[in-house]
């Protein structure tokens, strides 16, 4: 029985995390609405680096979402290293979609690490003619002010990098993508903003936004090419320079694109064993972010007591309810999310996510875009502060 005692002291402390990360989204939501800020004083002129990689699902509506911003001076800088590789065609696109935006695409293979995506924006960079940079996901859907935002963000004192939470957009309305969305909304996003409260301050790759001196200062890209959490490093090695990572007022959304099981599998293990090696131990106790597993575990372990099946209902009804407030919240902020999974697939999506937890532990094997690559930690520098990533996905990983 004290096992089973053990499972439902664990499945409410989840519960009560769940609803502690809905009150930290419903009041971040609140900044997101435009009245709620105005514009930076300064809108100093950014390039935005855009690393490409095949023709992926709804490429081009990210990619047009970039084309129009209001802002009065930017421009992006796409890349890509394949010169068959069908993103071009979509460049060459919006090249023409968008005649008065400065869109310009570089074709180059040359390699200099074991982080393709690091080596595309070295080989992206001298096009870039501006002091402030960009980088952000292929995959990012982002509304009209998100460099309006970033901006803002990195106006504030002491700010060396600015980076942004993001939630998932289904690229079909199919179970596995609205699984995998679902995990980015109601687990990864709370979970950032409760690691914020907590002091942390986790670059988040999907947006990074930072002056290309605050780059040199940190030994530029090629400090960054051989990790595999390259987002990571880079927001340790700003940090050692004594300079704070903001989190900008916006949330874009991020493709899921994972068609099969299969997919989503490869895709959330890689999150899983890059976060594992780089923060064993808060890997480990982010397993409280499941507190219907818990409850389940309680239900077998106690041989099916009636106690436990209240803690059940009690563990389902805060990630339930939890959900909800967070869709309702992001929604107000002008976020809409489109994959609303029903309730009752909640156990399965945690069962899928603690399935995940534990193959992470397998091994440090990762395969990305072809790719097999090894999870390793990060050593940062002497007397440099920790910064290890949220315990969810991608933007704070190489997608």
């Amino acid at each position: 029985m004290i096992p089973a005692i053990l499972a439902a002291c664990l499945a409410l402390l989840g519960a009560a995390q769940a609803l502690a990360g809905w009150r930290m989204c419903t009041r971040f939501a609140a900044s997101l609405s435009p009245p709620s800020r105005p514009a930076p004083a300064h809108r100093p002129p950014i390039t935005v680096l855009k690393p490409l990689h095949g023709d992926e699902p709804l490429l081009e509506a990210a990619l047009a979402t970039l084309c129009r911003q209001d802002y009065p001076a930017y421009e992006v800088v796409f890349g890509v290293q394949d010169p068959a590789d069908p993103a071009i065609a979509v460049v060459r696109r919006l090249q023409a979609r968008f005649p008065g935006r400065r869109l310009s695409l570089v074709i180059d293979p040359t390699p200099h690490g074991a982080n393709r995506k690091v080596a595309n924006l070295i080989n992206m960079l001298p096009s870039a003619r501006h002091a402030v940079l960009a980088i952000a996901d292929s995959d990012l859907h982002v509304a009209p002010d998100w460099l309006d935002r970033l901006a803002a963000a990195l106006e504030a004192p002491n700010v060396g990098l600015v980076t942004t939470l993001y939630a998932g957009l289904p690229a079909r309305p199919r179970l596995i993508e609205r699984l995998g969305a679902e995990q980015i909304a109601h687990v990864f996003l709370p979970g950032a903003l409760l690691a914020r409260a907590l002091g942390r301050q986790d670059c988040l790759g999907a947006t990074m936004l930072l002056r290309r001196v605050t780059l040199e200062r940190i030994g530029g890209l090629p400090a960054l090419v051989d990790h595999l959490a390259d987002d990571n490093v880079l927001g340790q090695k700003v940090r050692a320079l004594g300079l704070r990572v903001a989190l900008a007022d916006t949330v874009p959304l991020t493709t899921v694109p994972e068609a099969t099981p299969a997919a989503l599998w490869r895709h959330e293990l890689r999150w899983a064993r890059t976060i594992r090696a780089l923060a064993p131990a808060a890997f480990a106790a982010s397993a409280l972010q499941y507190p219907i597993v818990w409850a389940l575990a309680a239900l077998a372990l106690s041989g099916g007591a009636f106690w436990t099946w209240g803690v059940l209902a009690l563990a389902w009804g805060a990630r339930a309810a939890a959900a909800r407030g967070i869709d309702r919240a992001l929604r107000r902020g002008g976020v809409v999310l489109a994959f609303p999974l029903p309730l009752w697939f909640l156990p399965l999506r945690e069962l899928i996510s603690v399935a995940v937890l534990l193959a992470a532990f397998a091994g440090n094997r990762v395969e990305w875009r072809g790719q097999t690559l090894f999870a390793a930690p990060f050593a940062a520098p002497p007397g440099a502060p920790s910064a290890a990533p949220s315990a969810q996905p991608d933007g704070s990983l190489p997608r």
